[in-house]
């Protein structure tokens, strides 16, 4: 499994794998009327001297701001009487926000300069249905609004239609893995050279470039120069000629004739250099991917050899390749991934499910039909 170790432990009550499939159907899904309402309302309130909320309430007004130069975001609210400043320790206020879930975030305000503040943060995501209440000069006012972002609804049809799936945030395995470069080759096994049992002068030859012959096979006949008998020389083994070292009227001897590979006898051949080496390990798995990216498989490092070069201290792993021949040919350049471990996590999420909201990496949790950002600190991946 694909998995993101959370290190914030939000509570999710259900979290969307598919988050492209969430994209598409939140764009032609319904929303739901609180939503169209909030949106509405985010458009036409009327905006204070510091670009806050403005609520009024006969002469008596308050902007309510989120203050987020600090470290954390904070509400500040200024209050106005016949649209003039007034001092804040004249005025008492407190704020509910009623999340999804729901769950509700009280605040309470002291003054401080020319605005109320409260020190409790006001925690992402900044979605949820707001009441206000503020006393000045013995009057009561109250006020309540919906403020959401992230947030859309979509009917269990639009969501089985969509391809929309959602599982539930828990502890989890978070793979770790590596990435890799390599090529295609024949296995040694997959490789045999031709070459004549005795030295002599070939009279004659069966074979070209890209030949496919069979097992005993009649390549070519050789006249010996010791007893100038002629005899026969046969392919090793069934595949394809890839080398021809010599023609008709040549002189052979130990070097061989020709070369048969057999192209269904396949290894990726990965490249490890000494920083990763020790991650590496017979028997780990790795997926094998085309450079092109159209095709895969999953397989497992059978050996690791060091390269032919010592000097640049870089090993190779070899992993069989099993498959069309068309798709996995020699010498094409392959990508791998070997998993290299795992670690337990207590909160992890596929990571599939992860997308870009604002500045922030989030998931979304399904509460009935609705859904909406949960904001994440990413540990590992």
């Amino acid at each position: 499994m694909h998995a993101t170790l959370i290190r914030r432990r939000t509570r999710l009550s259900a979290v969307l794998l598919l988050a492209t499939a969430l994209a598409a159907c939140g764009q032609s899904a319904s929303k739901a009327p609180e939503a169209e309402k909030a949106e509405a309302a985010a458009a036409d309130y009327e905006r204070g001297p510091h670009r806050g909320r403005m609520l009024r309430s006969g002469d008596f007004a308050l902007e309510i701001t989120l203050y987020e130069e600090g470290p954390a975001p904070l509400f500040r609210l200024y209050p106005y009487l016949k649209d003039k400043p007034v001092d804040p320790k004249q005025v008492q206020a407190s704020i509910a926000l009623t999340r999804l879930g729901p769950k509700v975030d009280r605040f309470t305000f002291t003054p401080e300069a020319d605005y109320l503040t409260s020190p409790s943060i006001v925690r992402e995501p900044h979605s949820f249905d707001v009441s206000v209440a503020a006393t000045q000069g013995g009057q009561q006012h109250k006020w309540t609004y919906a403020s959401y972002e992230g947030r859309t609804t979509i009917t269990a049809d639009a969501a089985r239609a969509g391809g929309v799936t959602t599982e539930r945030a828990g502890p989890g395995q978070i793979g770790e893995s590596l990435p890799l470069n390599g090529r295609i080759e024949i296995t040694p096994e997959g490789r045999s050279d031709v070459i004549a049992r005795y030295p002599g002068r070939v009279v004659s030859m069966n074979a070209e470039l890209g030949q496919r012959v069979r097992r005993g096979q009649v390549l070519a006949r050789v006249e010996s120069s010791d007893s100038l008998q002629t005899y026969s020389v046969a392919a090793p083994i069934s595949g394809v000629i890839v080398e021809k070292n010599v023609t008709v009227g040549g002189v052979t001897g130990s070097e061989a004739m020709l070369v048969v590979a057999d192209p269904t006898k396949l290894h990726a051949e990965f490249f490890l250099y000494p920083r990763d080496a020790e991650r590496v390990r017979v028997r780990q798995a790795v997926e094998v991917t085309s450079l092109a990216g159209d095709h895969r498989l999953t397989s497992r490092i059978e050996a690791i050899l060091p390269t032919a070069d010592l000097t640049n201290q870089t090993l190779v792993a070899h992993v069989p390749i099993t498959g069309s021949v068309d798709v996995w040919r020699p010498g094409l350049g392959v990508k791998g991934t070997v998993q290299t471990g795992a670690t337990a996590a207590p909160l992890a999420v596929r990571t599939k499910a992860i997308q870009p909201f604002r500045d922030f990496e989030v998931v979304y949790a399904k509460v009935g039909n609705t859904y909406e950002v949960r904001m994440l600190e990413i540990g590992r991946r």
